[in-house]
């Protein structure tokens, strides 16, 4: 492997901001702020909008989408349309 052209591999947290919760993982971004883990080291942190906390497909909140009803309802606004 060749030195001085990887990115380096280091401890980073991520706060989601949607629920507050925080992941400690590695990872090659970085960031200028930090945040104090349990563990009591000190860790860049990156704020995120969104995770598999607060997703509605990860926290099964998801919305059903009724598409028959969606489509009878294209159907009655266009079906004198083009006749």
């Amino acid at each position: 492997m060749k030195s001085e052209i990887h990115p380096t591999y280091a401890p980073i947290v991520f706060r989601d901001l949607a629920s507050g919760s925080t992941f400690l993982t590695r990872s090659t971004v970085s960031s200028d702020k930090t945040i104090e883990w349990e563990d009591g080291n000190t860790y860049p942190v990156i704020d995120v909008e969104i995770s598999s906390e607060s997703h509605p497909f990860y926290t099964g909140k998801q919305r059903i989408m009724d598409s028959a009803g969606r489509v009878e309802k294209f159907k009655n606004r266009y079906k004198g349309f083009g006749n």
